[in-house]
């Protein structure tokens, strides 16, 4: 069973067992004109879930032709915020002269620059698998080198 769905199903089992009528308990006798009345209110809160299930990509660069990088960048994320998220993509490293991000998502999923990386914004909740593919042109001094994955990855609710 699911971790996230053990509270939920929890509180709807105590649900029941408080609306249900018990057996071993006795008559009570209310005197007076009045009566007894009660009542019982129950809510049920669904916790905010984003869960990054993968976030796969090579651990070191290896140069194409001209020194450049390339790579291919899977994330995975489950979430149930309801305006959606945001991942915001950063460069951590000096050895990166440009870096391009290209990504061929569908669904209201937009992608767009910010001064220092790539923002990628989910409209909605649900599960996304986002696969986004790297260009680095490397610098004068760092061309013909492996380089360490040089994108730092930060997800934000909406």
């Amino acid at each position: 069973m699911s971790r996230s769905l053990r509270p939920l199903i929890a509180c709807l089992t105590t649900a029941a067992l408080l609306t249900a009528p018990a057996t071993s308990v006795g008559e009570s006798v209310v005197a007076g004109p009045g009566g007894a009345s009660a009542s019982l209110r129950i809510s049920i809160t669904v916790p905010a879930v984003m869960r990054v299930l993968e976030n796969s990509h090579p651990s070191q660069l290896t140069p194409i032709v001209g020194g450049d990088w390339s790579a291919e960048q899977r994330l995975v994320v489950l979430s149930n915020m309801k305006r959606g998220f945001c991942v915001t993509l950063r460069m951590n490293t000096a050895d990166v002269e440009a870096w391009r991000l290209q990504t061929e998502q569908t669904g209201g999923i937009t992608l767009s620059p910010v001064s220092d990386g790539y923002r990628l914004c989910t409209p909605r909740p649900g599960r996304y698998t986002l696969l986004l593919l790297h260009e680095f042109e490397a610098t004068s001094n760092s061309s013909m080198q492996s380089l360490r994955w040089p994108v730092q990855t930060d997800i934000t609710a909406l």
